[in-house]
């Protein structure tokens, strides 16, 4: 990490613990998230009380807002292995402090992807029934028990190497609330800043890199299967696993982009998530979106050129029929142009890429919906005798509600894992810029 004027120890610490604080403007924010999820919890009430006859869910349109928002979240929290687990074991420095953020971001996604499986059952009281009575054979319970995998494994790899940095902030922190004090101590397991201590955080954190790529990579493999293994047009096809995990990238770049130039403003962390940093993770997304690219043109032009006949109706509802507006609108605004526009330096500063990633991140949710939606809209079997709407899907007010729900849960996870930790690793910058692990 590059930081122009060396920064003494002290420095480094009150400026990286200096965001760790319940500040009016904080519970304000909290506060203001909590009334807001009270109010779409309500939607939620009304659809466990009503059933699923709330949405706009039908016999032909079974899979609406709620999946496309599940496979969302899986796409997004693969950041964490990426950036974490993938260029920590290649020992690119850059990354040390965005990597925390990094995984904040991907126990938030991954967390609220399991929340939002629940939102999709009719009868979520039958939950358990998935793991008493589950077919090993279905690719559902497969996706279940591999985002359990990835939440856990994932709030391991965020701990372990926050130890060091829960025992400074009970060190160093004054002014503490009972609650946090007691949390410090009880998480900080009588750290001592020995260097055995640190040898045995750096050979778990190594393991649990190793351990999470195949776990994370496997998590949107996973959720692909559940359309690739069907015959239905559209979503038959051998190259879902690599075409979502491509996907995932680019929406967990543009995810953590965000995250950084917010913590970056709001923590006033300007010396340590610097330009540099922005201009990366910029190059970044266009090497990920070029794979991306790559396999959009695939899924496109392969079923173009055989036009079978499921596909064929499909297709031609994509590019030309009822969806093509938002399908052109995805992949030119949410994709070809952001690719093109950080081709150049001065869109890899803090502000313009920023803006560049709400827009993809907006995308590759729209993405998602047209993945899941369109395809249902057209059949094997002829639509007879049932009105006209039933062949379309509209999504209803408690549908829009709970999804909602779903993106402030997330902020609550993420504002308060903030919060309460440091979101730079505080021992590492240390390191880096060749102070000794005492202080």
């Amino acid at each position: 990490m590059i930081i122009e004027n060396q920064k003494s120890i002290s420095t480094i610490e009150n400026d990286l613990l200096s965001s760790v604080n319940w500040s009016r403007n904080f519970k304000l924010w909290m506060g203001l998230l909590i009334v807001s999820l009270i109010v779409c919890l309500y939607f939620y009430f009304l659809q466990l009380r009503d059933g699923l006859s709330v949405t706009g869910l039908g016999d032909f349109v079974s899979w609406g807002l709620y999946i496309s928002n599940f496979v969302f979240f899986v796409a997004a929290s693969l950041i964490g292995m990426l950036i974490t687990s993938v260029m920590g074991l290649l020992n690119i420095k850059w990354i040390t402090p965005i990597a925390r953020i990094a995984e904040i971001l991907a126990i938030g996604f991954a967390m609220v992807a399991g929340l939002i499986i629940i939102t999709d059952m009719g009868r979520p009281d039958r939950l358990h029934h998935v793991f008493m009575f589950g077919r090993v054979q279905s690719p559902i319970v497969w996706d279940i028990a591999i985002v359990i995998t990835y939440v856990a494994i994932s709030l391991m790899l965020y701990y372990i190497p926050l130890i060091p940095d829960i025992a400074l902030c009970n060190k160093k922190l004054i002014g503490l609330s009972k609650f946090q004090r007691r949390i410090y101590k009880v998480l900080s397991f009588g750290w001592a800043d020995k260097p055995e201590q640190f040898e045995l955080i750096h050979k778990f954190s190594k393991i649990l890199m190793v351990l999470i790529i195949p776990i994370a990579i496997s998590i949107h493999t996973v959720t692909s299967w559940l359309f690739a293994m069907t015959l239905r047009a559209g979503w038959d096809s051998s190259i879902f696993g690599p075409y979502f995990v491509a996907g995932a990238f680019v929406a967990g770049c543009a995810a953590i982009i965000i995250a950084m130039y917010v913590f970056r403003t709001a923590f006033n962390l300007k010396d340590y998530i610097t330009d540099m940093h922005f201009d990366k993770m910029g190059q970044l997304f266009v090497l990920v979106s070029l794979v991306y690219v790559y396999f959009n043109i695939n899924e496109i032009i392969v079923p173009a050129y055989k036009l079978r006949e499921g596909e064929a109706t499909h297709l031609m509802s994509m590019l030309t029929g009822h969806n093509s507006f938002m399908f052109w609108l995805v992949q030119i605004g949410g994709l070809l142009i952001p690719f093109i526009l950080l081709l150049f330096n001065k869109m890899r500063k803090p502000l313009p890429i920023m803006l560049i990633s709400i827009v993809v991140l907006v995308a590759a949710w729209f993405k998602r919906y047209l993945i899941v939606v369109p395809i249902q809209e057209h059949p094997y079997m002829p639509i007879q005798n049932v009105p006209e709407k039933f062949m379309h899907y509209s999504p209803t007010t408690a549908e829009i509600a709970i999804t909602v729900a779903s993106f402030i849960i997330f902020l609550i996870i993420v504002s308060f894992l903030a919060k309460l930790f440091p979101v730079i690793p505080v021992w590492e910058v240390k390191n880096e810029l060749g102070h000794k692990n005492n202080s």
